[in-house]
């Protein structure tokens, strides 16, 4: 089984600007919050984490939940049709540790881009690197015709993803390393992920680790960032439509007013 990996460095907190549209946050040894859909992402992840492990202990009624079909196998995806797998792979988890690494880089670098972009741009943030992570790894494995049975799991893909926003958003916000203990611009540390992350790809495998998902969430990161994405414009569609239908409305109700009583327009 191919791990998502981990993001185990956490960031300063205290920031809320946006790109270069803002000033630079000064640095500060507080740690952030949770914003509403980094905690319900931690959430329902450490819940779907929960089930699995209680399905693993033989609890009843939930040791039938069939978790592996939501891991991602290009296999799957490719000749079974299994849809959901570039995006249910993301809530679960090889062991604590890879749940409790993801989702700290999740809280401390997901909490100052969710402030930045909002959380419905967040939202679409994550799962877009998330999938479009998993998509990579599909495409890698499958081209290669290698490793394509076996899947991919955890959401370090989306995390990565969450992390080259942070990045662009805040280049020079100092990030404050567990080991070593130091301090590193944001610009700095996503640069030497993104190398370290290729390395490790084009290397000799020496690790359960899908680097390639890791550099798909980062790409997808980045093209939603810098890249105008289609709109179905379905939202403005509809106030365009109830707009007019209040007018109409209107009108009816001002003619109906006008008009004489017992009399009828006539054309």
């Amino acid at each position: 089984m191919r791990s998502g990996g981990s993001l185990n460095q956490p960031a300063a907190a205290g920031v809320s600007d946006v790109m270069a549209y803002r000033s630079t946050p000064t640095y500060t040894f507080s740690v952030p919050g949770f914003t509403r859909g980094v905690k319900l992402l931690i959430l329902i992840t450490s819940g779907v984490f929960l089930l699995e492990w209680l399905a693993r202990a033989g609890l009843p009624l939930v040791d039938d939940i069939p978790f592996r079909i939501f891991y991602l196998s290009p296999l799957d995806v490719v000749k079974h049709f299994a849809f959901w797998q570039p995006f249910t792979y993301l809530f679960i988890h090889a062991n604590l540790w890879h749940l409790f690494f993801n989702m700290l880089g999740l809280w401390m670098f997901g909490v100052a881009v969710e402030e930045a972009l909002g959380t419905a741009r967040f939202y679409r943030l994550y799962f877009i690197s998330g999938v479009g992570g998993g998509l990579v790894d599909i495409a890698l494995h499958w081209g290669l015709q290698r490793g394509i049975a076996i899947p991919t799991i955890g959401a370090s893909a989306a995390v990565f993803g969450v992390l080259l926003a942070f990045g662009m958003m805040f280049p020079n916000q100092p990030v404050f390393l567990m080991l070593p203990p130091v301090s590193i611009k944001a610009k700095w540390l996503v640069l030497a992920y993104g190398v370290l992350e290729f390395l490790f790809a084009v290397g000799p495998r020496t690790d359960d680790v899908s680097h390639v998902a890791h550099l798909g969430g980062m790409l997808f990161a980045f093209l939603y960032l810098r890249t105008r994405w289609p709109r179905l414009g379905l939202g403005e569609q509809y106030e365009r439509w109830r707009r007019r239908r209040m007018q109409r409305r209107f009108q009816v109700y001002m003619n109906q007013r006008d008009r004489p009583n017992g009399r009828k327009w006539m054309n």
